[in-house]
Protein backbone atom coordinates (compact mmCIF):
# COMPACT_ATOMS: atom_id res chain seq x y z
CA UNK A 1 0.00 0.00 0.00
CA UNK A 2 1.12 3.11 -1.13
CA UNK A 3 1.64 5.46 1.91
CA UNK A 4 0.68 9.27 1.62
CA UNK A 5 3.57 11.77 1.95
CA UNK A 6 4.05 15.10 4.08
CA UNK A 7 6.53 17.18 2.62
CA UNK A 8 8.03 20.08 4.85
CA UNK A 9 9.44 23.48 3.83
CA UNK A 10 13.11 23.74 3.38
CA UNK A 11 14.95 24.33 6.77
CA UNK A 12 11.69 22.48 8.85
CA UNK A 13 13.29 19.01 9.20
CA UNK A 14 15.57 20.02 11.73
CA UNK A 15 13.49 19.20 14.50
CA UNK A 16 12.64 15.40 13.44
CA UNK A 17 16.68 14.72 12.31
CA UNK A 18 16.83 15.61 16.31
CA UNK A 19 13.80 13.38 16.85
CA UNK A 20 11.38 15.32 18.08
CA UNK A 21 8.30 13.44 17.52
CA UNK A 22 5.54 16.42 16.20
CA UNK A 23 5.04 17.93 12.91
CA UNK A 24 3.82 21.54 13.24
CA UNK A 25 1.35 22.28 10.79
CA UNK A 26 3.30 25.64 9.19
CA UNK A 27 6.04 23.58 9.06
CA UNK A 28 4.21 21.82 6.26
CA UNK A 29 4.30 22.56 2.50
CA UNK A 30 2.25 20.45 0.65
CA UNK A 31 0.46 16.69 0.97
CA UNK A 32 0.45 14.04 -1.93
CA UNK A 33 -3.25 13.41 -2.74
CA UNK A 34 -5.84 13.56 0.22
CA UNK A 35 -5.01 12.28 3.90
CA UNK A 36 -7.67 11.81 6.26
CA UNK A 37 -7.45 12.11 10.03
CA UNK A 38 -5.58 9.50 11.70
CA UNK A 39 -4.34 8.45 8.31
CA UNK A 40 -0.31 6.77 8.29
CA UNK A 41 1.47 9.51 6.54
CA UNK A 42 5.60 9.78 5.59
CA UNK A 43 7.16 13.16 6.31
CA UNK A 44 9.79 13.76 3.86
CA UNK A 45 12.25 17.05 3.28
CA UNK A 46 11.75 19.20 0.80
CA UNK A 47 13.72 17.37 -1.70
CA UNK A 48 11.63 14.24 -1.00
CA UNK A 49 14.30 12.50 1.52
CA UNK A 50 12.52 10.14 4.05
CA UNK A 51 12.52 11.73 7.99
CA UNK A 52 9.37 9.47 9.69
CA UNK A 53 6.52 7.47 9.77
CA UNK A 54 3.66 9.29 11.33
CA UNK A 55 0.25 9.82 12.13
CA UNK A 56 -1.43 12.79 10.94
CA UNK A 57 -4.15 14.91 12.41
CA UNK A 58 -6.44 18.26 12.16
CA UNK A 59 -4.94 21.05 14.53
CA UNK A 60 -0.81 23.01 15.32
CA UNK A 61 0.01 19.37 15.44
CA UNK A 62 -0.40 18.09 11.74
CA UNK A 63 1.81 14.85 12.44
CA UNK A 64 2.81 12.36 15.67
CA UNK A 65 5.72 10.32 14.71
CA UNK A 66 5.63 6.60 15.67
CA UNK A 67 9.20 5.55 14.47
CA UNK A 68 11.89 7.67 12.57
CA UNK A 69 13.02 4.22 10.39
CA UNK A 70 11.19 2.95 7.39
CA UNK A 71 9.50 -0.07 8.28
CA UNK A 72 6.51 -1.96 8.47
CA UNK A 73 3.66 -0.55 10.22
CA UNK A 74 1.18 -3.68 11.10
CA UNK A 75 0.02 -5.67 14.19
CA UNK A 76 3.27 -6.66 15.13
CA UNK A 77 4.88 -2.81 15.24
CA UNK A 78 2.15 -2.53 17.80
CA UNK A 79 2.33 -5.83 19.97
CA UNK A 80 6.59 -4.46 19.96
CA UNK A 81 5.81 -1.13 21.01
CA UNK A 82 3.59 -2.54 23.98
CA UNK A 83 6.26 -5.01 24.68
CA UNK A 84 8.91 -2.78 25.00
CA UNK A 85 6.38 -0.41 27.27
CA UNK A 86 5.84 -3.23 29.35
CA UNK A 87 9.41 -4.57 30.01
CA UNK A 88 10.13 -1.18 30.97
CA UNK A 89 7.66 -1.47 33.87
CA UNK A 90 9.30 -4.75 34.57
CA UNK A 91 12.48 -3.37 34.86
CA UNK A 92 11.32 -0.22 37.29
CA UNK A 93 10.05 -3.02 39.66
CA UNK A 94 6.74 -1.50 38.93
CA UNK A 95 4.50 -4.27 36.88
CA UNK A 96 4.99 -7.48 38.59
CA UNK A 97 5.45 -5.84 42.47
CA UNK A 98 2.34 -7.78 44.74
CA UNK A 99 2.43 -4.59 47.24
CA UNK A 100 1.44 -2.17 44.18
CA UNK A 101 -0.73 -3.37 41.02
CA UNK A 102 -1.64 0.44 39.57
CA UNK A 103 0.79 1.93 37.01
CA UNK A 104 1.07 3.42 33.94
CA UNK A 105 1.67 1.08 31.37
CA UNK A 106 1.60 3.32 28.26
CA UNK A 107 3.20 7.05 28.53
CA UNK A 108 2.48 8.67 24.86
CA UNK A 109 4.98 9.94 23.30
CA UNK A 110 7.34 8.65 26.36
CA UNK A 111 6.86 5.16 24.77
CA UNK A 112 7.03 6.17 21.41
CA UNK A 113 2.87 5.98 21.23
CA UNK A 114 1.48 9.46 20.71
CA UNK A 115 -1.76 10.03 21.43
CA UNK A 116 -2.09 6.98 23.80
CA UNK A 117 -2.75 6.71 27.29
CA UNK A 118 -3.02 3.63 29.46
CA UNK A 119 -3.22 2.58 32.92
CA UNK A 120 -3.22 -0.64 34.89
CA UNK A 121 -5.60 -0.93 37.67
CA UNK A 122 -5.68 -4.95 38.85
CA UNK A 123 -5.07 -6.13 35.88
CA UNK A 124 -7.72 -3.56 34.26
CA UNK A 125 -6.53 -2.16 31.31
CA UNK A 126 -7.98 1.68 31.47
CA UNK A 127 -7.31 3.11 27.87
CA UNK A 128 -7.46 6.50 26.55
CA UNK A 129 -7.24 7.58 23.00
CA UNK A 130 -5.99 11.38 22.19
CA UNK A 131 -6.16 11.04 18.54
CA UNK A 132 -8.29 10.00 15.50
CA UNK A 133 -5.40 7.77 14.76
CA UNK A 134 -5.14 5.69 17.87
CA UNK A 135 -8.77 5.49 17.98
CA UNK A 136 -8.93 3.94 15.08
CA UNK A 137 -6.37 1.35 16.15
CA UNK A 138 -8.50 0.59 19.18
CA UNK A 139 -9.11 -3.10 18.15
CA UNK A 140 -5.26 -3.66 17.17
CA UNK A 141 -3.81 -1.88 20.39
CA UNK A 142 -6.58 -4.40 22.41
CA UNK A 143 -5.18 -7.37 20.68
CA UNK A 144 -1.99 -5.84 20.98
CA UNK A 145 -2.21 -5.99 25.17
CA UNK A 146 -3.57 -9.21 25.08
CA UNK A 147 -0.69 -10.75 23.50
CA UNK A 148 1.24 -9.02 25.65
CA UNK A 149 0.10 -9.42 29.21
CA UNK A 150 -1.72 -12.73 28.66
CA UNK A 151 -3.44 -14.05 31.58
CA UNK A 152 -1.99 -10.54 33.67
CA UNK A 153 -4.96 -9.08 31.88
CA UNK A 154 -8.11 -8.97 32.87
CA UNK A 155 -10.17 -6.56 31.00
CA UNK A 156 -9.84 -3.56 28.70
CA UNK A 157 -11.75 -0.52 29.24
CA UNK A 158 -12.05 2.09 26.99
CA UNK A 159 -12.38 5.68 28.68
CA UNK A 160 -12.36 7.81 25.22
CA UNK A 161 -15.35 9.76 25.23
CA UNK A 162 -13.56 13.00 26.53
CA UNK A 163 -10.36 12.89 25.22
CA UNK A 164 -10.70 12.94 21.62
CA UNK A 165 -10.85 15.15 19.40
CA UNK A 166 -14.67 16.37 19.10
CA UNK A 167 -14.57 18.06 15.26
CA UNK A 168 -13.65 14.38 14.41
CA UNK A 169 -17.49 12.92 14.25
CA UNK A 170 -16.10 9.51 16.01
CA UNK A 171 -19.17 9.36 18.49
CA UNK A 172 -17.30 7.65 20.90
CA UNK A 173 -18.63 5.50 23.86
CA UNK A 174 -16.99 5.02 27.10
CA UNK A 175 -17.06 0.78 28.08
CA UNK A 176 -15.18 -2.73 28.51
CA UNK A 177 -14.02 -3.11 24.11
CA UNK A 178 -12.49 -6.50 26.46
CA UNK A 179 -13.71 -8.87 29.05
CA UNK A 180 -15.69 -7.20 32.22
CA UNK A 181 -13.56 -6.04 35.68
CA UNK A 182 -15.97 -7.52 38.83
CA UNK A 183 -13.22 -5.08 41.27
CA UNK A 184 -12.72 -1.10 41.08
CA UNK A 185 -10.13 -1.54 44.21
CA UNK A 186 -6.75 -1.28 43.52
CA UNK A 187 -3.22 -1.21 45.79
CA UNK A 188 -0.80 1.08 45.86
CA UNK A 189 2.69 0.66 48.58
CA UNK A 190 0.01 -1.77 50.36
CA UNK A 191 -3.13 1.12 50.69
CA UNK A 192 -6.07 0.36 48.88
CA UNK A 193 -8.09 2.78 46.91
CA UNK A 194 -11.59 2.86 44.95
CA UNK A 195 -10.89 3.65 41.10
CA UNK A 196 -13.85 5.46 39.60
CA UNK A 197 -12.65 5.02 35.93
CA UNK A 198 -16.61 5.46 34.27
CA UNK A 199 -16.98 8.97 36.06
CA UNK A 200 -14.10 9.59 37.66
CA UNK A 201 -10.61 12.06 36.47
CA UNK A 202 -8.30 10.82 34.08
CA UNK A 203 -8.37 6.98 33.99
CA UNK A 204 -9.97 7.14 37.91
CA UNK A 205 -6.89 8.04 39.83
CA UNK A 206 -3.87 9.73 39.34
CA UNK A 207 -1.40 7.46 39.57
CA UNK A 208 1.57 9.69 38.56
CA UNK A 209 1.60 11.10 42.47
CA UNK A 210 2.42 7.79 43.77
CA UNK A 211 6.66 8.19 44.75
CA UNK A 212 5.20 11.55 45.85
CA UNK A 213 2.78 10.25 48.23
CA UNK A 214 5.16 7.70 49.87
CA UNK A 215 7.09 10.73 50.36
CA UNK A 216 4.02 12.80 52.15
CA UNK A 217 3.65 9.52 54.38
CA UNK A 218 7.87 9.81 55.78
CA UNK A 219 6.90 13.22 56.61
CA UNK A 220 3.60 12.94 58.53
CA UNK A 221 4.51 11.58 61.78
CA UNK A 222 2.64 13.77 64.38
CA UNK A 223 1.79 16.38 61.99
CA UNK A 224 -1.63 18.21 61.62
CA UNK A 225 -2.34 17.48 57.52
CA UNK A 226 -4.24 19.59 55.14
CA UNK A 227 -4.08 17.64 51.53
CA UNK A 228 -5.98 20.09 49.49
CA UNK A 229 -7.29 19.53 46.38
CA UNK A 230 -7.49 15.82 47.56
CA UNK A 231 -9.80 14.24 44.96
CA UNK A 232 -10.28 10.41 45.86
CA UNK A 233 -7.82 10.90 49.21
CA UNK A 234 -4.09 9.68 47.51
CA UNK A 235 -2.11 12.23 50.18
CA UNK A 236 -4.83 11.55 52.85
CA UNK A 237 -4.39 8.10 53.65
CA UNK A 238 -0.59 8.05 53.59
CA UNK A 239 -0.13 10.79 55.72
CA UNK A 240 -2.64 8.62 58.21
CA UNK A 241 -0.38 5.65 57.48
CA UNK A 242 2.96 8.40 58.12
CA UNK A 243 1.19 8.40 62.21
CA UNK A 244 -0.32 12.19 61.47
CA UNK A 245 -2.71 13.12 64.27
CA UNK A 246 -4.99 14.21 62.33
CA UNK A 247 -5.90 14.99 58.37
CA UNK A 248 -8.13 17.22 56.84
CA UNK A 249 -9.26 16.46 52.88
CA UNK A 250 -10.91 19.54 50.85
CA UNK A 251 -12.19 19.31 47.52
CA UNK A 252 -15.11 21.62 45.99
CA UNK A 253 -16.93 18.12 44.33
CA UNK A 254 -19.04 16.21 46.80
CA UNK A 255 -18.08 13.17 44.70
CA UNK A 256 -14.68 13.23 45.20
CA UNK A 257 -15.24 13.94 49.03
CA UNK A 258 -17.65 10.89 49.12
CA UNK A 259 -14.34 8.63 47.20
CA UNK A 260 -11.85 9.92 49.76
CA UNK A 261 -14.01 9.08 52.64
CA UNK A 262 -14.30 5.81 51.06
CA UNK A 263 -10.70 5.08 50.44
CA UNK A 264 -9.86 5.91 54.20
CA UNK A 265 -12.66 4.06 55.26
CA UNK A 266 -10.91 1.05 53.46
CA UNK A 267 -7.85 1.55 55.05
CA UNK A 268 -8.54 3.19 58.11
CA UNK A 269 -11.79 1.99 59.18
CA UNK A 270 -13.54 4.08 62.58
CA UNK A 271 -10.74 6.40 62.89
CA UNK A 272 -11.24 9.73 63.55
CA UNK A 273 -8.26 11.38 63.00
CA UNK A 274 -9.81 11.97 59.53
CA UNK A 275 -12.51 14.44 57.94
CA UNK A 276 -13.24 15.95 54.31
CA UNK A 277 -14.77 19.10 53.26
CA UNK A 278 -16.71 19.38 50.26
CA UNK A 279 -15.28 23.43 49.75
CA UNK A 280 -13.37 26.00 47.95
CA UNK A 281 -10.16 25.75 48.50
CA UNK A 282 -9.03 29.78 48.93
CA UNK A 283 -12.15 29.90 51.24
CA UNK A 284 -10.77 27.08 53.41
CA UNK A 285 -7.44 28.27 53.79
CA UNK A 286 -8.65 31.90 54.90
CA UNK A 287 -9.51 29.80 57.94
CA UNK A 288 -6.59 27.71 58.90
CA UNK A 289 -4.32 30.33 60.26
CA UNK A 290 -1.78 28.06 62.02
CA UNK A 291 -3.36 25.00 62.11
CA UNK A 292 -2.02 22.94 59.93
CA UNK A 293 1.93 21.67 60.13
CA UNK A 294 2.00 19.98 56.97
CA UNK A 295 -0.15 21.53 53.91
CA UNK A 296 -0.60 19.35 50.51
CA UNK A 297 -1.54 21.42 47.73
CA UNK A 298 -1.78 19.70 44.61
CA UNK A 299 -4.60 21.73 42.02
CA UNK A 300 -5.80 20.11 38.52
CA UNK A 301 -3.77 21.76 35.88
CA UNK A 302 -4.22 25.80 35.67
CA UNK A 303 -3.08 26.31 32.30
CA UNK A 304 -3.70 23.36 29.36
CA UNK A 305 -2.59 25.76 26.45
CA UNK A 306 0.32 28.71 26.81
CA UNK A 307 -2.20 31.84 26.03
CA UNK A 308 -3.62 31.01 29.78
CA UNK A 309 -0.30 30.69 31.48
CA UNK A 310 0.42 33.93 33.21
CA UNK A 311 -2.99 33.38 34.66
CA UNK A 312 -2.15 30.30 35.80
CA UNK A 313 1.10 31.23 37.38
CA UNK A 314 -1.08 34.07 39.14
CA UNK A 315 -3.13 31.40 40.48
CA UNK A 316 -0.58 29.47 41.70
CA UNK A 317 1.39 32.31 43.20
CA UNK A 318 -2.08 33.35 44.88
CA UNK A 319 -2.63 30.04 46.82
CA UNK A 320 0.97 29.25 47.79
CA UNK A 321 1.12 32.60 49.18
CA UNK A 322 -1.49 31.87 51.60
CA UNK A 323 -0.68 28.32 52.06
CA UNK A 324 3.01 30.23 53.60
CA UNK A 325 1.09 32.67 55.56
CA UNK A 326 -1.18 29.92 57.31
CA UNK A 327 1.08 26.95 58.28
CA UNK A 328 2.71 26.61 61.49
CA UNK A 329 6.09 27.58 62.29
CA UNK A 330 8.66 24.75 60.91
CA UNK A 331 5.50 23.37 58.58
CA UNK A 332 6.47 21.82 55.24
CA UNK A 333 4.44 22.24 52.25
CA UNK A 334 3.86 19.79 49.25
CA UNK A 335 3.01 21.85 46.31
CA UNK A 336 2.63 20.93 42.48
CA UNK A 337 2.05 21.81 39.39
CA UNK A 338 0.37 19.61 36.70
CA UNK A 339 0.81 22.08 33.82
CA UNK A 340 2.30 20.71 31.00
CA UNK A 341 2.65 24.06 29.36
CA UNK A 342 4.43 25.48 32.61
CA UNK A 343 7.89 25.02 32.76
CA UNK A 344 9.63 23.87 36.25
CA UNK A 345 11.52 27.17 35.91
CA UNK A 346 8.50 28.95 36.09
CA UNK A 347 6.75 27.30 38.42
CA UNK A 348 9.75 27.53 41.22
CA UNK A 349 9.87 31.57 40.28
CA UNK A 350 5.96 31.41 41.27
CA UNK A 351 7.17 30.40 44.82
CA UNK A 352 9.68 32.12 44.96
CA UNK A 353 7.67 35.07 44.63
CA UNK A 354 4.73 33.71 46.99
CA UNK A 355 7.38 33.11 49.70
CA UNK A 356 9.02 36.51 49.17
CA UNK A 357 5.44 38.28 49.67
CA UNK A 358 5.02 36.81 52.80
CA UNK A 359 8.72 37.18 54.56
CA UNK A 360 8.83 34.24 56.07
CA UNK A 361 12.00 32.35 55.78
CA UNK A 362 11.47 29.26 53.39
CA UNK A 363 13.77 26.78 52.32
CA UNK A 364 13.59 23.65 49.65
CA UNK A 365 13.54 20.35 51.00
CA UNK A 366 12.60 17.96 47.63
CA UNK A 367 12.35 18.74 44.31
CA UNK A 368 9.75 16.67 42.68
CA UNK A 369 8.52 14.86 39.00
CA UNK A 370 6.52 12.43 37.32
CA UNK A 371 7.60 8.73 38.63
CA UNK A 372 9.34 6.39 36.48
CA UNK A 373 6.50 5.13 34.79
CA UNK A 374 5.56 8.13 33.24
CA UNK A 375 8.79 8.27 31.19
CA UNK A 376 10.00 11.64 28.86
CA UNK A 377 11.56 10.99 25.85
CA UNK A 378 15.03 13.16 25.98
CA UNK A 379 13.61 14.46 22.37
CA UNK A 380 10.19 15.72 23.67
CA UNK A 381 10.74 17.76 26.53
CA UNK A 382 6.98 18.52 26.62
CA UNK A 383 6.21 15.19 28.23
CA UNK A 384 7.95 16.62 31.72
CA UNK A 385 4.71 17.96 32.74
CA UNK A 386 4.38 17.26 36.86
CA UNK A 387 6.37 19.48 38.77
CA UNK A 388 6.73 19.64 42.71
CA UNK A 389 8.54 21.48 45.73
CA UNK A 390 8.60 20.47 49.67
CA UNK A 391 9.13 23.97 51.70
CA UNK A 392 10.07 23.90 54.71
CA UNK A 393 8.81 27.14 56.27
CA UNK A 394 9.91 29.22 59.45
Amino acid sequence: MLIPKVFLKPGKEQSLRRFHPWVFSGAIKNLSGKIDEGDLVEVVDSHDNFLALGHYQIGSIAVRVVTFNKEVIDDGFWQKKIKQAWQLRCESGLALNNQTNAYRLVHGEGDGLPGLIIDMYDGTAVVQMHTVAMYKLRETLAEALRVVLGERLKAIYNKSEGTLPFKAGLEPENGFIWGRSTSHIALEYGLKFKVDWEKGQKTGFFVDQRENRALVEKYSGQRNVLNMFCYTGGFSFYAMRGGANLVHSVDSSERAIELTRDNVELNFPGDSRHEAFAMDAFKFLDSAHHKYDLIILDPPAFAKHLNVVQNALQGYKRLNTRAIEQIKPGGIIFTFSCSQVVSREAFRTTIFSAAARTGRNVRILHQLEQPADHPVSIYHPEGEYLKGLVLYVE
